[in-house]
């Protein structure tokens, strides 16, 4: 008959069977994500490229000049000229705002001629001992 050591042992190797299909399933469900995901990447890829290409052949220079002839009377358009166009010299200089630290005292090592013992030295801005 079974001993309860055999029982013991089915009932491990059928749960950790279960665990296995159950890991196996879950990673071949992420695998479908991923996949479905990298579809829409490339679909989402391919749909720029096809508005980068739509885009460029509505601003064609030929293309646009045909419409402005077409519709001159409704749209009123008139060549841009040489003083329409501005330089950086026509625009006002940023003003510059500079914070006045002279009148401040900023404090620091190099205050004063003495060191912490009151000692005459050299002061150097070295950290005192």
């Amino acid at each position: 008959m079974f001993r309860t050591s055999d029982i013991l042992l089915i009932g491990v190797m059928v749960s950790a069977a279960a665990f296995t299909y159950n890991t196996k399933h879950r990673a071949e469900a992420r695998l479908a994500e991923v996949h479905k995901i990298e579809s829409e990447i490339k679909y989402e890829q391919d749909t720029i490229n096809l508005l980068k290409a739509d885009w460029s052949l509505l601003t064609q220079p030929s293309r646009l000049q045909r419409l402005t002839d077409i519709y001159q009377d409704e749209l009123h358009l008139q060549p841009v000229e040489a003083h329409q166009i501005g330089s950086l010299d026509d625009l006002p200089p940023k003003p510059v705002e500079m914070q006045d630290f002279s009148t401040q005292r900023l404090g620091g090592v190099a205050d004063n001629d003495t060191d912490r013992t009151g000692t005459d030295h050299i002061v150097t801005g070295a950290v005192a001992e």
